[in-house]
This record gives C-alpha cells, structure tokens and sequence, in this order.
C-alpha cells in the first residue's frame, strides 16, 4: 500500500540502465529556458522595483538604469557563455572556481551556490505570494507566510516526480506571463510614444540640477546603489551553466541556446518595466507591488469596462506570481546540482549524489526545500531583506568565476586565438559583479549583508569539516589496500566452475581491492576447508555524478567489472571456484537484495558476507557520512530467511 501511494505521488520508477531513458530526461534549448531562465526572467518581478525604489524621488534617473541593465544581462550572459565551453559536465561557478582559481575560492562559490539557489526558492515564493496579495484584502497578508510553505511543499512533489514533469506542468504559465508582459510593455511603450522624445532631454535636465545640488560624484553614488540594489535582476544568469549536465546533446550549443533565449527575454523585460515606470509616473502603493499599480494604470488607459480591466489586471498578475513559483522551481534544479558536485569532491555527504527512483536527487531536493522554509520563517518572509541576502550569494559566486576566467585567459593567452575578447569580457563582468558586490556589503552591512557572509561561512566551515573527516577515512581504507595490495596470486591456471550444491560464501564488494580480500581472507581463516565456492557481488550506484553525461555509466559499468575480475582471477589462481555478479540501481540495498535472493536460489547453501568501516569513535555524525548499506542489507536478507555476517574493518 505504501509503495502504492509513493508510485501514484512521485509516478513510477525509471531504469537508469536503458539508454533511451537520459534522453527523455535531458532538456532541449526551450525546456531549459523555461526551467532554468524563469529564475531570470521572474526577477523582473522584484528586480527593477528595488532599482526604481532606490533613486527615491529622483526617478528620472531611472533611464540610467535602464539601459544599464540592458548591458549587464548580455555581459554576464556572455561570459558565462565561455563556463558552457569550458566546463560542458556542468558545475558552473562552483567548478569554475575550483578549477581555475583553487579548492577553497570554490567551496566558497559553492557555498554561496547553495545559499543563492535556497534563496531563489524563498524569495520567488515570497515574491509571488505578495504579487497575489496585491489582489487581495490587507488582512489576508496575515496568512502570506502560510501560504508560501504550502506552495514550497507543492513544488518539492513536483520535483521528486522528475525535471522534465515538473517542468511540464509549469510551461503554460511561463508562457503566460511571457505573452502577457510583452503584450503591455509593448503597448505601455506605445501608448505613451509622445513621451518619448522628452525623456533624454528630462533625464539630462535632472542629471544637470541634481549634479549642482549633491556633485557629480554623488549622483555617480546615488546610481551605482541603485544599480546594485537591483542587482537581484542579473541572477539566474548563472543556472543553466551550473546545470549543462542536464542538457540535451549537444549540451555546449544547447545551453548557448538557451542562454540567447535568457538574455534576450530578460534584458527587454527588466529593462522595459523600468521605462513603463517612468512613462506612467509610477508612484508606490500601500498593498501593492510598483508593477501591479503600474500595470493597473496601463490596463485600466485601454478603455475597457472596470470588471474587464479587474479581470486583466488578476490574468497578469497571477501569471506573474506564478512565473516567480516556475522561478523558485530553478532552485530545485540547480541546488540539488550543485551539491552533488561538491559531494564528488567531499564537502558534503556524498548521499547528495544519490538518485531517487525518479532520477532526481531526492537529498538534494528535500535540503533545499526545507532550508528556503526555515529562512522563509526567519525572515518573515521580507522581499527587501532576501533581495539583498540573494544579491550578495549571487554576485559573490559572479565575482569568483569571472575573477577564474580571467586568470585562465591571462594564462592561456599564448595558446588561445581570440584570446584578449574573451579576456576583456570576463575582466568587464568581474569589474561590474565585484562593485555590485563591494557596494551592497558595505551600504547593505547592517540591513542584512552580515547574515548572508555568516551564513556562507558557516557553510564553508561545516563542509571543510566533512572534507577533513573522508580524506581521513579514504587515507585509512587507501592503507588497507595497500596491505593487501602485495597478496600473491596462486599458480592455477584456468577457471574453476561452481558447484551449486556445495557451501557457498558469498561476498558483498565495493570498489576497494584491499577491503574484498580482507573479507575473502577472514572467511578462509574463520572457517579453513568449509567454504568450496566463493561468488563475489557489485551493485554500483547510478548516481548524479555517473548519470551526468553520454558515457559515464559505461565507464562505471567497465571499471566494476574489472574489479569483480580481479577477485574471480584471485580465486582461480589458487583453484578455488569462483563467479561474479553485477547490478545497477538508484537505491543500492534494493540491487543488492535482489542478487542475493538469485544467488540464494542458484546456490542453496549460501552464507553472506559483507565489510563494514568501524570507526574509533561512532557518533551521529559518521553515521551522516557513511551510507550505512551493511545493516540494511543483513535487514533484508535476514527478513527473507537467508543468513548474513557483517565483518569489522578497523578505520
């Protein structure tokens, strides 16, 4: 019943082993935008309102800003251009920065990865709850934040369903809110052409007076606040080189694709709501976001019946909040990605890596999920708060990868034709993500800034711990192998059949050469003369990591083989009989499970054996970080009546 329920809320499981199944999960140019550029693109929602809001009653600036947030798009888009050809496994900023510039800048981009991709789901959610609250009586905000954890668990079952369901359900509304907010710019646009021609000599105009009042650098300060107060526009630039893995081939010219589709779409949203703001002399209202009351006013300039303008006015408005839900739903496909890529490398618990029957990592999403509920509640849910918590993750990730770009052009520029473009690119975006950054840790220090460079910290602290305790562990099974890494082969040649009927050890084996000897060994030595056949069993995790790209299953597949070999030819030289067997799963347990109940048929007389880590010192903490497969396996077999002994391995 159980399984039967989780079938019918997450849809039935998939095999990762069919090489038709990563094709029908791996996105196409459009898919990828909807599911990764609506982070972008839904920022308009809050993104230019910041900005605007930030000029205080010299909104005429606001034209500045415009066109400057034009610019910036393309340039950060650019430049993450090169991340897709450099790093086509995916990664993004995280991997760009461990690579080119070093470990540690790359935990921290990591870790601002993690907090920005949390954020994106808080701040998507708050934002889209406050645009439908625009539509709403004042005393409904009391339930806002209610409503916003409603909508976080919504979106967590969509996403342990699969990327491409989750993305299907969301499409129509990206849709919507595209037509819907092309449709009014174009005609906010238009319907106040005569405007246009005033605007340039008006923005001069003010610029002129206001530079005799504050200087020219206090206009020069006043603009590069606001641009860095809006710099929550420019973020989920980043979202589809973090995520190339899940691209369709050819992944390189697809993510390019769609990152052509993100700027575009984005630079003319944010760009023109910020000029419908200053044709229609937006002004701030109780209750209501500056493009509600801005879209309101176009709306209602149409001529239309007041029911009629109230309908439009609810379709724009619900389309828009539900691009920032299609939005939040970036942060559960880019999280869960990155901290599989750090759990490659050990800053997290490598289960960050595992998948769910459904393909996705299940971990990943769930941690993501609760985290953007706990600052939800934290925050209160503020918008102007998250903005400036993402802003900081967002841009402090920017900075570290353009910085990394930058040293790789400086230090390839012999071997590299085009080299000094590229070069001058990545030194332009650094230049304007490190004074976004650097002016909203020092103007935004108190209002919020602190939290996210503790919370980030905190972060790295917490992952250098988890690195420090696996390398100590890899380094003590690494001396175990080594032990056994001398035992000589015997002298028998050819294979040695099993005999069905006769005592079977059957043994659980991993990667580690050293640990299956030590096992095979203990066996021998425990019970001399008992045991005539000896069958050896790998079940490999297909995880985020070996589903990333064409290959890399087969390439497991190959290297699990040669280990089993190793053991079998082991056993052989000495004229012991011995087999192998070998299986693929999301869920190792199962896999395991499953061989041993073949075995069990085919051999009757079957004992199992597996390793199991002993560390010095058990606590909560060991048993986060290691998969504890061992005890779940002898669960299960002794459940099906079938025998099974666990072997310390001292670590």
């Amino acid at each position: 019943m159980k399984s039967r329920i989780r079938e019918i809320v997450l849809g039935k499981a998939l095999d990762p082993m069919k090489s038709e199944t990563r094709h029908s999960l791996a996105l196409v140019a459009f898919l990828a935008w909807v599911g990764l550029g609506a982070d972008g693109l839904s920022s308009s929602a809050y993104g230019p309102e910041e900005t605007f809001r930030a000029l205080g009653t010299h909104t005429q600036l606001g034209l500045y800003l415009a066109i400057a947030t034009a610019v910036t798009v393309f340039v950060i888009a650019l430049a993450y251009n090169q991340v897709i050809e450099l790093f086509p496994t995916g990664g993004g900023g995280y991997r760009v920065a461990s690579h080119l510039v070093g470990p540690y800048l790359g935990l921290v981009a990591g870790c601002a990865l993690i907090l920005d991709y949390v954020l994106t789901i808080a701040i998507s959610i708050a934002a889209g709850v406050e645009a439908l609250a625009s539509l709403l009586p004042l005393g409904f905000h009391a339930y806002k934040l209610w409503a916003e954890a409603f909508f976080i668990a919504v979106l967590i079952i969509l996403n342990l369903r699969g990327l491409k369901e989750a993305i299907r359900v969301l499409l129509p509304i990206f849709l919507g809110f595209v037509l819907t907010h092309f449709v009014l710019i174009v005609y906010g646009i238009f319907a106040h052409a005569s405007n246009l021609p005033e605007l340039v000599p008006n923005t001069l105009n003010e610029t002129s007076i206001l530079a005799e009042d504050i200087g020219w650098i206090g206009i020069a300060g006043m603009l590069l606040l606001a641009y860095s107060q809006g710099g929550g526009t420019y973020t989920g630039l980043e979202a589809v080189s973090n995520n190339v893995n899940i691209l369709a081939e050819p992944r390189v010219r697809t993510g390019k694709m769609t990152m052509v589709y993100m700027a575009l779409s984005l630079a003319f949203t944010a760009s023109g709501i910020i000029l419908l703001y200053l044709l229609w002399d937006a002004k701030p209202v109780v209750g209501q976001t500056l493009n509600a009351s801005t879209f309101k006013a176009i709306i209602e300039s149409i001529g239309f019946s007041d029911w009629t303008n109230r309908i439009l006015l609810i379709v724009v408005l619900a389309f828009e909040a539900g691009l920032l839900f299609v939005a939040a739903n970036t942060g559960f496909l880019g999280g869960p990605s990155v901290l599989s890529n750090m759990a490659a490398d050990s800053w997290v618990p490598h289960k960050f890596r595992y998948l769910s029957t459904r393909l996705v990592t299940q971990n990943g999403i769930l941690v993501m999920g609760v985290a953007a509920l706990a600052i939800l509640f934290w925050t209160g849910g503020s918008v102007t708060l998250l903005v400036v918590l993402y802003s900081v993750s967002v841009f402090l990730t920017f900075a570290i990868s353009l910085y990394g770009l930058c040293l790789y052009w400086w230090q390839n520029r012999r071997n590299q034709q085009y080299w000094f473009g590229r070069f001058l690119l990545s030194l332009t975006g650094f230049l304007i993500c490190a004074g976004i950054l650097t002016v909203l840790l020092v103007e935004k220090f108190r209002a919020g800034g602190w939290a996210a460079a503790v919370i980030i910290g905190a972060i790295a602290a917490l992952c250098i711990w988890i690195r420090s305790h696996y390398h100590q562990t890899k380094d003590a099974i690494h001396m175990v192998d080594q032990v056994f890494a001398n035992q000589p082969f015997g002298s028998h040649a050819g294979p040695v059949d099993p005999d069905p009927e006769s005592q079977t050890a059957v043994f659980i084996v991993g990667s580690s050469r050293g640990g299956g000897l030590h096992a095979l060994l203990w066996v021998q030595r425990m019970f001399p003369g008992h045991f005539k056949n000896f069958i050896f069993v790998n079940a490999r995790t297909v995880d985020a990591h070996a589903y990333g790209g064409e290959g890399a299953v087969e390439q497991m597949r190959a290297e699990a083989n040669a280990t089993l070999k190793f053991f079998v030819d082991f056993c052989h030289s000495h004229g012991m009989a011995s087999s192998a067997y070998l299986g693929f799963g999301t869920d190792v347990v199962n896999e395991v499970t499953k061989l041993c109940e073949t075995i069990s048929k085919e051999y009757p007389n079957s004992i199992f054996f597996t390793s199991k880590l002993i560390f010095e010192h058990d606590n909560w903490f060991t048993r986060l970080l290691h998969n504890q497969a061992a005890l779940a396996i002898q669960r299960r077999l002794h459940f099906e009546s079938l025998q099974m002994v666990i072997l310390p391995m001292k670590v």
